[in-house]
């Protein structure tokens, strides 16, 4: 069991002027998160001209009949590798349980599964992630440029990937257009 000050389970949100271009209005799905380390899949934004059916021709698996959605941007971290967060009604052979939200999993038994209709009941399918070593994240969740809310599977499964950060921010009571990217001196 995570300690509360771990954030597995949360989504984790960037701050306006967070100084990193590539985590602008990011939203990440927190998947593990210790003492060693943290890993997180983003959710807020998908991969122009991607869609999952361009993905299972890759590795030569026929569509069936699952909807052609977009790809996510998961992150800076190894762009190429995918990653399928999904509902915990299925399990692989390297599905990792997520503070009991969702689960991860990382190998090709996963697309082939939602591709014959028998994976999970909700997923979302992206490439990379966003990753910490041990201590980075902790030092950086005391600096301006992030913000942790709960792990709410709405935000994964029923909201679009480009209005997740504004629903993730209004969920937590804030209106993200009221943030300020600078702090100011007294």
């Amino acid at each position: 069991m995570d300690s509360p000050q771990f954030l597995t389970g949360q989504f984790l949100l960037a701050m306006p002027g967070i100084g990193d271009p590539r985590f602008e209005r990011a939203v990440i799905a927190m998947c593990a998160h210790d003492s060693e380390g943290a890993l997180g899949i983003g959710i807020g934004e998908t991969i122009e001209g991607l869609g999952l059916h361009d993905l299972l021709r890759q590795f030569d698996i026929a569509p069936g009949d699952v909807p052609d959605v977009d790809v996510h941007f998961g992150g800076p971290v190894e762009p190429r590798r995918g990653f399928v967060i999904h509902s915990t009604d299925w399990g692989g052979q390297d599905t990792i349980d997520v503070a009991g939200r969702w689960s991860l999993s990382g190998t090709i038994d996963v697309l082939k599964a939602i591709a014959e209709g028998a994976g999970p009941a909700q997923w979302l399918v992206a490439l990379g992630y966003a990753g910490w070593g041990e201590g980075q994240l902790d030092s950086e969740l005391t600096r301006h440029g992030w913000f942790n809310t709960p792990g709410d599977t709405e935000l994964l499964y029923g909201v679009a990937a480009e209005d997740r950060w504004e629903r993730a921010f209004a969920a937590a009571g804030i209106d993200p257009r009221l943030l300020s990217n600078s702090t100011g001196r007294a």
